[in-house]
């Protein structure tokens, strides 16, 4: 069992491989040790160093704005539990409202495999009963899935449309098609993909002052990119449809921050407004399935011709190579699929996979996409240009298997009550709201949300004046 690097020689990693000046390192503090939370990798470590490498970002561009250098400081465990953030989220002072489904999870299959199902979506819960056959109730699945091969189970779901994976060790998934790509691909790309002058940041007293987002992700890895740009002072718009389904606890926690408008991309006056937004946009983070987005003609190459040095950032399950390239997916199944669950679990010595203690592939992945986007906004404004970073939850999960392993999984799993010292308070559009508060202090411009959360298609489809 490899033993975790220091959480100092990951972000200096990760620093120098986004091509960050090696000095700003100087002004980071972390503090704090592994384990963080209940679990055999280093998720702890994974948290606190890409909450520090945002915050590093943000204070670059501040560096680049006001020639002023500031210190950062972030503690493992105030990011750990920054990565748990909707388990933690109050509305009015109760639990925020369960936001899985009944069937959603584990199950038993005939040749004694297991498959995790994801059915928190109506029309992912729907497709999961028609494919089997059964009654909306979580013992007729499993009597279904008894039925069934993990392996011709997960390749019907696909074939279907829906998002399902069977539960692998390492060894398989190593052996896999899929699992045989993900080494090969770095942690993420950026790429140029235009030309455009540079363009200074606008006048502002924060990082991302003046800088203009469109956010067009659902659940956690996108929004809560977009929640990070928000903390250091970008005007982040979400923009989604009405016709789409979503699950208010993570609209809520997710949405600090965010204006928020609906647009139906599927009608020519959805596009236009679309396009209008897009000519004043910096930045444009899309997270749905593989290729929708292009197929509504805002690809990132089409994202360029619109807006000339425009920063876009694509997110998806798989990674952009492989038979699985276009494949749906989520946090939950990713780690399910690449051997992480299982290896968890022969750890703690279960007979069944064991999921991660926290979303930590899907809060990484946000984290990162945030840090992405700041990396290509201080390169458009020393070199101009158009920008594309890719980003994939397989990628990020292989990059935390890299990390090594813990011993963790004696550590008490923390409830509300052990992290009431990392909790505000603040009113929204769904009314008085508890949630955890950002794991990363700065010096200078210390990060913060100053929008509430907000129901989904409260705003025009404008940029604010």
């Amino acid at each position: 069992m490899m033993t975790a690097p220091h959480p100092r020689t990951v972000l200096a990693d990760l620093w120098r491989f986004a091509g960050h000046p090696a000095g700003a390192l100087g002004g980071v503090e972390l503090t704090g040790t592994e384990p963080a939370l209940p679990s055999s990798f280093a998720v702890g470590t994974l948290a606190q160093t890409t909450i520090a490498a945002g915050a590093l970002a943000a204070a670059e561009l501040w560096r680049l704005r006001s020639g002023r250098q500031q210190r950062v400081s972030v503690a493992m465990r105030d990011a750990a539990i920054e990565f748990r953030s909707e388990r933690y989220l109050q509305v009015n002072g109760k639990p925020a409202p369960e936001y899985m489904d009944r069937i959603h999870g584990i199950y038993r299959c005939r040749d004694g495999r297991f498959v995790r199902i994801h059915a928190n979506f109506p029309h992912h819960r729907d497709g999961v009963l028609k494919l089997l056959g059964c009654e909306h109730d979580r013992a007729a699945v499993a009597k279904a899935l008894a039925g069934w091969d993990a392996e011709a189970y997960e390749t019907a779901s696909a074939a279907a449309g829906l998002v399902g994976t069977m539960s692998r060790s390492f060894a398989e998934w190593d052996a896999h098609p899929q699992g045989r790509v993900i080494p090969g691909l770095p942690l993420f790309t950026i790429e140029r993909t235009g030309d455009a002058p540079p363009r200074p940041l606008p006048p502002g007293d924060r990082p991302l002052a003046g800088i203009r987002v469109l956010d067009m992700t659902r659940v956690i890895a996108g929004p809560v990119c977009g929640r990070m740009l928000a903390s250091h002072g970008a005007d982040v718009l979400l923009v989604t449809s009405r016709h789409l389904p979503s699950m208010a606890p993570l609209v809520i926690d997710n949405g600090r921050g965010k204006l928020s408008t609906a647009i139906d991309l599927r009608t020519p006056d959805g596009r236009a407004a679309l396009t209008d937004l897009l000519k004043e946009a910096d930045v444009f983070v899309q997270g749905y399935r593989p290729g929708a987005i292009a197929g509504h003609g805002f690809g990132p190459q089409d994202a360029a011709r619109i807006r000339p040095g425009i920063v876009c950032v694509s997110l998806c399950a798989y990674g952009h190579e492989g038979p699985w390239a276009g494949r749906r997916g989520f946090d939950s199944l990713v780690q399910n699929a690449n051997g992480l669950n299982v290896a968890e679990a022969e750890a703690a010595g279960a007979a069944t996979p064991k999921p991660l203690p926290a979303q930590v592939i899907d809060h990484a992945t946000g984290q990162l996409m945030a840090f992405a986007a700041m990396t290509a906004l201080a390169r458009r404004t020393q070199e101009g240009g158009s920008w594309h970073a890719r980003l994939s939850l397989a990628q990020t999960a292989q990059w935390l298997r890299s990390l090594g392993r813990v011993d963790g999984l004696a550590l008490p799993d923390p409830g509300f009550d052990d992290v009431r010292d990392r909790l505000e308070d603040m009113d929204s559009g769904f009314g008085r709201i508890t949630t955890v508060r950002h794991a990363a202090t700065m010096s200078e411009t210390p990060p913060r949300w100053t929008r509430p959360s907000v129901p989904l298609g409260t705003h025009p489809p404008a940029w604010p004046r």
